[in-house]
């Protein structure tokens, strides 16, 4: 098992910044990858960036140039650098740990608005 605590959300204007973590726990074995997804109300989960453990990384078009993920592979945590945000940012953001399969963290709020 895999346990995922994120941490970082929050209120932010637009424009502003915020920065994601998000820390494995359990059993963690190399090589795997880990995502954020964001889910806003009424839409379905989307995928907004991803890493691998070589730290390959892949964002969404709507966030690239905005938003840059990161991970410490010795502290097994992940993190979601978001700048410029725009009111259309605004979701529940949730990590990601997959290796066979996928586990998920509680997710947490970012909302953007003046």
């Amino acid at each position: 098992q895999v346990q995922l605590v994120e941490s970082g959300g929050g209120l932010v204007q637009p424009g502003g910044s915020l920065r994601l973590s998000c820390t494995a726990s359990g059993s963690i074995f190399r090589p795997y990858t880990m995502a954020w997804y964001r889910q806003a109300p009424g839409k379905q989960r989307e995928l907004v960036s991803f890493i691998t453990s070589a730290g390959i990384t892949n964002y969404v078009d709507s966030v690239r140039g905005r938003f840059g993920i990161s991970r410490d592979n010795a502290k097994n945590t992940m993190y979601l650098q978001m700048n410029s945000l725009k009111p259309e940012d605004t979701a529940v953001y949730y990590c990601a740990y997959t290796q066979g399969r996928t586990y998920w963290g509680q997710g947490t709020q970012v909302t953007v608005s003046s």
